[in-house]
C-alpha cells in the first residue's frame, strides 16, 4: 500500500468530499441563459459567470458581494415601494417575490450582509423551486440556484443573482411538470407560497448533519490511522537503515582491524 504524502493528501480530499458529492447531471435542461441576463435591469453581468453558475455547476456561487459592485448595484435598480418578481436566468419562470412579509429596507439588509440576495419562505414560489439534500436549490427547469441556509430556525435562501436574472417567458425552452408555475399563469398579487409551511421543519436535516459530521470523523480517523502506519514504517526503515549502516562501519572496522594483524604478523 502506498502511504506517500501525496496519496494521503488525496485520501484526506476524498474522504472529508465524500459526503457533499453531488452527482453529475444534465441542468438546465442541456440550454444556456439567456442573453438580456447581461442587461438585468440596466446592470452589467457577467454572462460567463452566469453560463458557469446556473448551467455547470452545483457547488460554487458567484463571488460575495457581487450584487453591490458598481457595475451591478442591484438595490438601485429595485423599486423600493414594490415587490420585484425575480424570473429563471434560463428558461424564465418565477422564483422569487420580494420583499414579502418584511420591509425593503430589511430586504436590502440582509442580502448586503450575507453578500447575495437573500429570500425568506414567504418570497419563494414554491412551485418553481426544488431544495435538495445539504440545501443546495435549483429550479424546476433544472438552474442552479444556491442554497438553503437556515437562520434562527427559518429558511433562509441563499441565491446567486446571475441565475435569477431572468426575464419572463409564456413558453419555457425546458419542458416543466404540470406542477410548475409558468410566467403566463403566475399571478403575483394574489399567488401564496407554501415554503413557509416547510420552513425549518426538515425532518432529515439532523440525520444529514450527523451524517456529515460522523463521515468526516471517521475520515479523520482513518487519514490519522494512515498516517500514523506510514510513520511508523518510515521510522523502522529509517532504524532498520541506520542498523545497517552501522553494521557497515563495524564490517570494515574488523577488516582494517584484520589487516592490522596480519601486517604485524607478516612483519
Amino acid at each position: 500500500m502506498d502511504f506517500s504524502p501525496a496519496c494521503l493528501r488525496r485520501l484526506l480530499a476524498a474522504l472529508l468530499a465524500a459526503p457533499f458529492v453531488c452527482f453529475a447531471e444534465e441542468q438546465c435542461g442541456g440550454g444556456a441563459p439567456m442573453k438580456s441576463v447581461s442587461t438585468f435591469l440596466g446592470a452589467d453581468l457577467d454572462y460567463s459567470v452566469a453560463d458557469h453558475i446556473c448551467c455547470n455547476n452545483h457547488r460554487w456561487a458567484e463571488r460575495r458581494g457581487y450584487l453591490n459592485e458598481p457595475q451591478v448595484d442591484l438595490f438601485s435598480r429595485l423599486d423600493p415601494e414594490a415587490e420585484t418578481v425575480f424570473y429563471d436566468s434560463v428558461c424564465g419562470i418565477p422564483l422569487f417575490v420580494a420583499p414579502r412579509g418584511r420591509s425593503f429596507d430589511d430586504f436590502y439588509e440582509e442580502s448586503l450582509h450575507h453578500g447575495w440576495p437573500s429570500f425568506r419562505p414567504e418570497e419563494m414560489v414554491s412551485e418553481n423551486v426544488i431544495i435538495h439534500e445539504y440545501g443546495r436549490m435549483e429550479s424546476k427547469c433544472g438552474t442552479h440556484l444556491g442554497h438553503n441556509l437556515p437562520q434562527g430556525g427559518v429558511d433562509r435562501y441563499c441565491i446567486d443573482l446571475v441565475c435569477i436574472a431572468g426575464t419572463p417567458l409564456d413558453t419555457t425552452p425546458i419542458p416543466l411538470d404540470e406542477s410548475a408555475l409558468t410566467a403566463e399563469k403566475f399571478n403575483a398579487t394574489l399567488y401564496v407560497s407554501s415554503a413557509k409551511e416547510n420552513s425549518g421543519n426538515d425532518s432529515q436535516a439532523k440525520s444529514r448533519l450527523i451524517t456529515i459530521i460522523v463521515g468526516s470523523l471517521v475520515g479523520a480517523v482513518m487519514v490519522f490511522m494512515f498516517a500514523f502506519v506510514w510513520y511508523r514504517k518510515r521510522k523502522s526503515a529509517a532504524k532498520a537503515e541506520k542498523m545497517d549502516s552501522r553494521q557497515v562501519e563495524d564490517d570494515e572496522k574488523g577488516d582494517d582491524w584484520s589487516r592490522d594483524l596480519t601486517e604485524e604478523d607478516s612483519s
